[in-house]
């Protein structure tokens, strides 16, 4: 079987192989293409009808991708594929293993906002410790705080129940399951999301997971943001483009919300020595953001355990067997 890891997935081509057995390895060739081969025609040719391709990003500006077997992302979104573009014989999967990384991101900013690691260090060397101890600020606690959940999956259900165990206070948002009783007894209740507004003004934090869709761009916006106030965060780990880049920006600046955890950006870099800004706005400049470089799954652990899945799913393709992970193209 020919492999073709496009950009970022042939950084985990030892991760690939590894994960595969001793005859499987032997019999897969793999190929190596740069970032730009997800852009740009310039590459389609290296692209065979018979491929596995393995790949964040595949996108034509509205042409026509090239013929492959397998189109498998190593990740959940699909935002970075134009699955209208691929031809109707390409199967296309895509793997999780990300829930885990991300819950435990999220539960560090919120317990970072709270705590201030940072700051109480900094206060240990700012002055005699005697001083400092008598004139030790209180901090905050997570026990009793409220936390909005927009987007109730794999990963919204995870970071519910690593703030139960905090004793949060949860409050989920789907439009798969609105006004329905949690299965696992931790959401206090399942809004829809057109009763976003009303969730966030209960809540301390507004963590975003769900999936970029038309339905849910830009979603959270000068409304949401007003109602969830002074005291309230934004944590978005899903895409930026969920959370209204202005209305961010200026609810931030203006300080009508306490701040912000962001990890996913509004802009990337394409090619190899692509230099681009990660917003149109300096939210970097702004002292009530923590900003961190999409990095809340990315684990030593993460890629191990999705290129074994990958590789799993490729046994399967070349032997006839059902694929994990398989997307409808319908859905």
């Amino acid at each position: 079987m020919r492999v073709v890891l496009v950009g970022e997935a042939s950084e985990h081509r030892e991760n690939l192989l590894a994960a595969m057995p001793a005859a499987q390895a032997a019999r897969t060739e793999v190929v190596d293409l740069p970032r730009e081969a997800a852009y740009s025609s310039d590459f389609d040719h290296a692209f065979h009808p018979d491929d596995a391709v393995v790949t964040l990003r595949m996108q034509r500006g509205g042409a026509p991708l090239p013929p492959m077997r397998m189109l498998h992302v190593p990740g959940a979104g699909l935002d970075g594929i134009d699955i209208v573009r691929l031809s109707p014989e390409t199967i296309l999967c895509n793997v999780f293993e990300h829930e885990i990384p991300i819950a435990e991101y999220v539960l560090g900013a919120m317990l970072d906002w709270e705590i201030d690691f940072t700051a109480l260090r900094a206060s240990m060397t700012d002055g005699g410790w005697s001083d400092r101890y008598r004139s030790r600020t209180p901090h905050g606690e997570l026990f009793g705080k409220t936390v909005a959940i927009l987007g109730y999956g794999r990963i919204g259900q995870t970071v519910a129940c690593r703030a139960d165990a905090f004793g949060m206070r949860v409050i989920a948002v789907d439009p798969m399951m609105p006004d329905k009783t949690d299965p696992s007894g931790i959401a206090e209740r399942i809004d829809h999301p057109r009763d976003l507004a009303e969730a966030a003004r209960e809540a301390d934090y507004l963590v975003v997971t769900c999936p970029l869709t038309d339905d849910s761009t830009g979603i959270v916006d000068a409304r949401v943001l007003s109602a969830l106030g002074t005291n309230g965060v934004v944590l978005n780990v899903s895409r930026a483009e969920v959370v209204d880049e202005g209305a961010l920006y200026a609810a931030l600046q203006d300080r009508t919300i306490r701040g912000a955890s962001l990890d996913v950006w509004y802009r990337y870099p394409k090619g190899a020595d692509d230099q681009v800004s990660p917003a149109n706005h300096d939210f970097l400049a702004l002292a009530n953001v923590k900003a961190t470089p999409h990095s809340c799954a990315w684990t030593r652990e993460l890629s191990r355990r999705r290129y074994a899945l990958i590789a799993a799913n490729l046994a399967a393709l070349e032997e006839g067997r059902p694929l994990l992970n398989r997307i409808r193209r319908d859905a």
